[in-house]
């Protein structure tokens, strides 16, 4: 398995990194590289651990590139959760506990886990670890009935908690059953879902989310026309977002319905990531700009999920 110092080389590379402005940083016994983290499943859906660097073609704006770094050994995790505890998640308080138990139990014993809520207000846990007691109780007891959905900003919030925390990679894990509510007080920020791609395209954060139907008391009644219709239909709908920010940074996303398991869902991801690969290539610029990344299987039926781009170095 690849020394974890390395992986640090290579998200700061992308990141532009701590240091001087423009200048990029480098490590002895290292070499430029952008790291790609994939996931590669079958036709069933199953996920496929055994392929070698020959399966894989990765392009950078559609020009092939050799790939220098190959590694399918499960790569130590940072993770924080983030779960909404807005009021049309009273329903679901049970299911999230015990979800967050089935997560909590696949962790290796190299992962770290902090534990967010976004309601009225946006918390996360003081410090990562693996100690399932201290997750336990960071998990929320109790939802007000009227708290809003704060979504992009949680997920400002919680790409804030990654700094200066550890080596290795970051991944936010959110669950959600609402659409995001905006700015509700006039000393909040505004974060938009485009904000939330560009800031975890820089920071070389992966997104996983799970959307749930609300369970809310409380259920909307229809308003007057084919739009007030419409809105009662959709309103216990999670945020369409949250499957687009998950596609754009490699990650996945999972939707909930009436008598699914969220345990699994939760479960699943933990299998996902300990079971991704690792790719890496030369940056073919450095110009600090946008870059696409394609990747491709050359074995039939197999399909891979990665990041869609990156940030160059300069």
């Amino acid at each position: 398995m690849l020394r974890i110092v390395t992986y640090v080389f290579f998200a700061v590379s992308i990141i532009g990194g701590p240091g001087i402005a423009g200048q990029h940083p480098t490590f002895p016994g290292t070499t430029d590289a952008v790291p790609v983290f994939l996931t590669v499943t079958d036709r069933d859906g199953r996920l496929v651990t055994t392929l070698s660097r020959a399966d894989f073609d990765v392009r950078d704006d559609g020009k092939p590139q050799p790939i220098t770094l190959f590694d399918n050994t499960p790569q130590p995790i940072r993770l924080i959760v983030m779960l909404d505890v807005s009021g049309s998640m009273e329903g679901n308080l049970p299911l999230l506990r015990a979800a967050a138990d089935q997560l909590f139990a696949r962790l290796r014993p190299d992962d770290v886990v902090r534990v967010g809520t976004f309601g009225h207000e946006i918390t996360v846990s003081p410090s990562f670890t693996h100690d399932l007691e201290q997750l336990r109780r960071a998990l929320p007891d109790t939802i007000a009935p009227d708290a809003p959905t704060p979504l992009w900003r949680a997920f400002d919030a919680a790409m804030d908690a990654f700094k200066a925390e550890g080596e290795a990679r970051p991944v936010i894990l959110v669950l959600s059953d609402g659409k995001d509510s905006g700015v509700v007080g006039f000393r909040q920020p505004f974060v938009s879902q485009a904000e939330v791609i560009d800031r975890a395209r820089r920071d070389n954060v992966m997104v996983y989310a799970v959307g749930m139907r609300s369970r809310g008391r409380h259920p909307m009644q229809p308003g007057i026309g084919p739009g007030g219709l419409r809105a009662m239909v959709t309103a216990d709908l999670p945020d369409p977002g949250l499957a687009v920010v998950a596609e754009q940074t490699g990650g996945g996303y999972t939707e909930i319905r009436y008598g699914e398991d969220l345990g699994a869902a939760f479960a699943k991801v933990a299998d996902e990531l300990h079971s991704q690969y690792l790719l890496g290539y030369a940056p073919p610029k450095r110009d600090g700009k946008v870059h696409d990344i394609d990747v491709r299987v050359s074995q039939r039926g197999m399909k891979p999920r990665a990041r869609k781009n990156y940030v160059a170095p300069k």
